[in-house]
Formats: C-alpha cells, sequence, structure tokens
C-alpha cells in the first residue's frame, strides 16, 4: 500500500481546518483536536486516496493475491491448510484457489494435446480421486466446476490412491486423457493438496508451476472468489475395482501357482495396517480374493481425522502396532500404507520393520535377481552399507537429489542415455519401477513382495522375506534432522540452502 504520513497538530477552537494536498500521494491525518471546554482529547482519522494511489494499491493486493496461489506449490503437488485447527496457520486451500488450479489445469491438459496432435481436440476426460480427508467434498466440488469452466468431461472415482489416479489414465475402458488425486499424504487432517496426471505419469515442478501461474491470474482477477455451483453432476465411476483386478492379475499370473492359479496367496496371514487411509482396498479386494487370511489387519476404515496413529510407513507407532499384530497373529507378512497409498513398509514374519533403507535392499534384490546388473536410484540420505549391499548383487547405485520426483525423474534420464536403470526409490518409502510406468506405487511395490514370498514358499523356503537382507550391515546408529526455516515462504528453499552450505563449511574447516 502507498506510504503514509502522520501528522499531530494542537488546535484551539478559532483553527482552521487544515488544506489537504492535490497530490496523488495518500496521506493520513492523525489530529489531536483538544478544545477548552472538552479536557478529554480525541483522535481523527482523515484518508484521502487519490486515482493513481488507487491503481497503485490495486496492483499491490493482485500481487498478493497471485502469491497465495504459488504459494501452495510444492515441488510437483500442490498443499496447502484446509481447515481450521492449525496454531499460526490460516486455512488457504479454499474451494476458489482449487477451482481456479482445476481450471488451469484442465487449460493446460487441453492446450497440450491440441499442440500433440495439431488440431483442436474435445471431450477431454479428466478423473479425479481422494482419500478419506474431511475437507474432500466440499474441494472436490471446486475441482469439478474448475474442471467443467475449463472445458472438461469430468469423472469421479470417489475414494482412491494416488497410483490408482495414474493408472486410471492407461487402464482401459478408462483411459483419461489425465486425472487429479487430492491428497496431503501422510500430513494432519487439517492439510489437504493435489497431485497431478496425464499419460506420461506425473507432472515436474516447472509445468505445476505453469499452472499455478496460470490460477494466479485468474484467482486475482475473478471478481467473484465462491466456487461456481455444478451445473452438471460430474460421472460416478467405480476404477477402483478394475485397479484391484489389474494388481490381481499381477500376482496370479507371475506367481503361476502350480495347484491354486487363481488363490496363490492360501495358506499365507498377511496384516493390512492402513492407517484409516485410502489402503483398505488391498485387504478386501486384492488378497482377500487371492485366498489370503487377512485376519488381524488394522484400521481398514477410511478416518479422514485419522484417530489412531499417522499413515506412514515411516511412523514409529504404525510400525509397532504393526510388528505387534504380525507377532500376535504368526502372520508371514506385515503391509503399513500411507494416506495415499504411494508409500508403504513392511514387516516380515519374525517382527522385524523393513522401511529405509532396509525397504530399499529388498527391493533391490528382488529387482537384481530379475534383471542382473541394472543401475539402482536411490536419494543422497541412503548409507554406504546400502551400496555395498547393491553391488555386492552385482548391481550399480546412483545416488542423486533428495525428492522422490528427483529420483524418479533421473531414473527416467539414465534409461533415455541408454543405462538400463529398473529401481528409483527414496527412503521415505517412495519407489519406482520402469516396469510400472516409473509409477510411485506402494501398492505395487508389495506385489513385488508378495511373489517374490511366494516363490520363496514354493522353492521350499520358511525364512520368511526378511532373510534377503539378513547381509544387510546396519548402523550403529541413525538419527535424521529436520529443520524448520524461518523465511518469506518465497525465500524458504534459498535459506535452506544457505542454513546447509553454512554447516557443511563449517563442519569441514
Amino acid at each position: 500500500m502507498a506510504s503514509t504520513s502522520t501528522s499531530s497538530i494542537s488546535l484551539q477552537t478559532s483553527a482552521q481546518k487544515p488544506s489537504f494536498p492535490s497530490n496523488s500521494a495518500t496521506t493520513t491525518f492523525h489530529t489531536n483536536l483538544t478544545f477548552p471546554y472538552n479536557p478529554l482529547p480525541f483522535t481523527k482519522f482523515l484518508c484521502v486516496r487519490s486515482s493513481s494511489t488507487s491503481k497503485y494499491y490495486n496492483e499491490v493486493v493482485v500481487d498478493e493475491e497471485m502469491d497465495r496461489i504459488r504459494r501452495l506449490q510444492n515441488g510437483s503437488d500442490i498443499r496447502g491448510v484446509a481447515l481450521e485447527g492449525e496454531k499460526g496457520r490460516s486455512v488457504d486451500l479454499t474451494p476458489p484457489a482449487v477451482e481456479a488450479i482445476a481450471e488451469s489445469f484442465g487449460e493446460w491438459v487441453i492446450n497440450g494435446l491440441e499442440k500433440e496432435r495439431g488440431q483442436p481436440v474435445e471431450n477431454v476426460k479428466v478423473s479425479l480421486g481422494r482419500d478419506p480427508r474431511i475437507s474432500g467434498a466440499s474441494l472436490s466440488v471446486a475441482v469439478f466446476s474448475g474442471l467443467a469452466r475449463a472445458g472438461c468431461l469430468v469423472f469421479d472415482m470417489g475414494l482412491a490412491t494416488t497410483p490408482a489416479c495414474f493408472m486410471s489414465t492407461i487402464l482401459p475402458p478408462f483411459s483419461y486423457d489425465a486425472s487429479i488425486m487430492m491428497t496431503a499424504s501422510h500430513l494432519p487432517y487439517t492439510r489437504n493438496g493435489l497431485k497431478f496426471f496425464t499419460k506420461r505419469g506425473g507432472l515436474t515442478s516447472p509445468e505445476v508451476e505453469e499452472i499455478c501461474d496460470r490460477a494466479a491470474r485468474k484467482y486475482a482477477n475473478r471478481l467473484a472468489k465462491v466456487s461456481s455451483v455444478l451445473r452438471v453432476p460430474p460421472s460416478r465411476v467405480d476404477f477402483m475395482s478394475s485397479y484391484s483386478e489389474h494388481l490381481r492379475n499381477i500376482i496370479k499370473e507371475r506367481v503361476n501357482h502350480p495347484l491354486y492359479y487363481d488363490t496363490p496367496l492360501k495358506g499365507f496371514q498377511i496384516v493390512v495396517n492402513a492407517g484409516n487411509g485410502s489402503g483398505g482396498f488391498f485387504t478386501w479386494d486384492v488378497l482377500d480374493k487371492l485366498g489370503a487370511d487377512t485376519f488381524g489387519s488394522l484400521h481398514l476404515k477410511p478416518d479422514g481425522m485419522f484417530p489412531n496413529h499417522i499413515p506412514n510407513p515411516e511412523d514409529k507407532v504404525a510400525m509397532a502396532l504393526t510388528r505387534a499384530a504380525v507377532l500376535e497373529n504368526s502372520a508371514d507378512l506385515g503391509i503399513v500404507f500411507d494416506t495415499d497409498v504411494d508409500r508403504s513398509g513392511v514387516v516380515d514374519n519374525k517382527g522385524n520393520p523393513i522401511n529405509g533403507d532396509k525397504l530399499i535392499a529388498l527391493i533391490s534384490a528382488i529387482v537384481l535377481k530379475e534383471h542382473p546388473g541394472t543401475t539402482i536410484v536411490t536419494d543422497a540420505r541412503t548409507s554406504m552399507a546400502l551400496t555395498r549391499f547393491i553391488t555386492n548383487r552385482g548391481g550399480h547405485h546412483c545416488l542423486y537429489r533428495v525428492g522422490y520426483r528427483n529420483v524418479i525423474d533421473k531414473g527416467v534420464q539414465l534409461n533415455k542415455d541408454g543405462i538400463e536403470t529398473h529401481l528409483m526409490m527414496e527412503t521415505s518409502g517412495h519407489g519406482a519401477l520402469k516396469e510400472n510406468f516409473f509409477l510411485d506405487d506402494g501398492a505395487y511395490m508389495v506385489v513385488k513382495i508378495i511373489i517374490e514370498m511366494v516363490r520363496m514358499k514354493l522353492a521350499g523356503s520358511d525364512e520368511g522375506i526378511g532373510s534377503i537382507i539378513n547381509d544387510l550391515e546396519e548402523p550403529k546408529d541413525s538419527v535424521e534432522l529436520r529443520m524448520n526455516v524461518v523465511s518469506d515462504p518465497r525465500y524458504a528453499k534459498e535459506k535452506a540452502i544457505e542454513a546447509i552450505e553454512t554447516f557443511r563449511q563449517y563442519v569441514e574447516h
């Protein structure tokens, strides 16, 4: 806003009114008027704003409005506060903001298809799935409205997973042009967000930035900040059943059980901890139908308040509860999903938690049996012990920047460069496989583990899946430090890099 000047003028009853300047600046007069018959002063504020100042004021407001949208970008995702309840945080992921972002994504998809095909496109189809967060219903209406404004045909998948949203662009008869998943992963119930997909996979950070820039202009210049009412409701579709069938078929075909082809998990007990997120489907629509005993599974009912623990395979409570359930029921395997099932962790039959480096080692061992000599990309937080584990099995270990999208993109680039790379995995549990469209899918990772577990059993081994990583050296101590960066959100990344570099120089010297 324009700068203001403040003056205190003592006047008697005969004082004349102050003369206001005629220039374009905004001037506020703080006048302390004292009259002989009134011993108590009173304060009066007078404000005059010229047309040129109004223009400047409006420009500042527009910039602030646009920044509200841009600050919602979190790498390749959108993240924000959708509900009141967080100390020191106000709601910024509002229905109007979500509508502007969804409309911009729809336009971005349409423009991309038109460039690709060299002609106008019609009937562009976009699906939406969501996790069980309690803000999902109202924000879904905003997404549907925004997509409709962009001219897209909208399909409502209801409760879904992030990997399923991408697969809805691939699997027939759905094969949508694009998809959006509404989730904030393992973050508190007050948060929510958006993840975007086309048939090429998840969007990159620059692509999401482009969409946010477009949305910011829409949001700032739109007179009405109220989400539109849906004129035509979206088409409801049951995609999760098709996705579950897809996973079941992979297990059946790759196990190829000599006696129980359709029920290859007969005789296995598998405990699932869905953390009240979207992962319960894996119990009743995948494992149960393949013959597994899933008694003892935990927190399968979707609940957007997440009352039991953080739905996160890195969470110690989640792993401890799953471990207890595995031991109590003498289960062959325990599975922990995060809220939107793009990450997972497991517990072996002896109750040993397998996440972080251990999970990467387990998946690496399985992949290296299928693709000897392949390169495996991980984030730089992994240990030297993991590197030795991979190289001892004939693989190559490429350490790259932290961030699951960075790790996946590096694997994609290596394959383009002719370097065979079948696994890209981050210590948080995000893991993508070349054979699965470079998609980070927690359920697919578990499918790989289950297939290997059954194969071991058919080969006569009762040691359990954890025996595969018995030779992985464990560090004596491991601590992850997370620091809060006190900064304007626009400069937070820059400040964080500066702090890390300063610390590195201090340690080295």
